[in-house]
């Protein structure tokens, strides 16, 4: 089951490339898809929520579960 949590600050495809890295460092991640006109990221996997929104925000963005 997908996991999506919302990211704030992307304004243009590389900054979709930065979120979609950052979470697929996190534990359990299989794949990251970044979209930066819906402001959320959508993740497969079996991952902790948390750790998530702290790769985020590592990356420079605001992130929220």
């Amino acid at each position: 089951m997908p996991t999506e949590i919302t990211v704030e600050g992307m304004t243009c495809e590389g900054c979709e490339e930065v979120v979609e890295e950052a979470l697929e460092m996190a534990d359990g991640v299989e794949t990251a898809e970044a979209d930066r006109y819906e402001d959320v990221a959508t993740v497969e996997g079996d991952t902790d929520v948390d750790e998530l929104v702290e790769k985020v925000e590592m990356a420079g963005y605001e992130a929220a579960a």
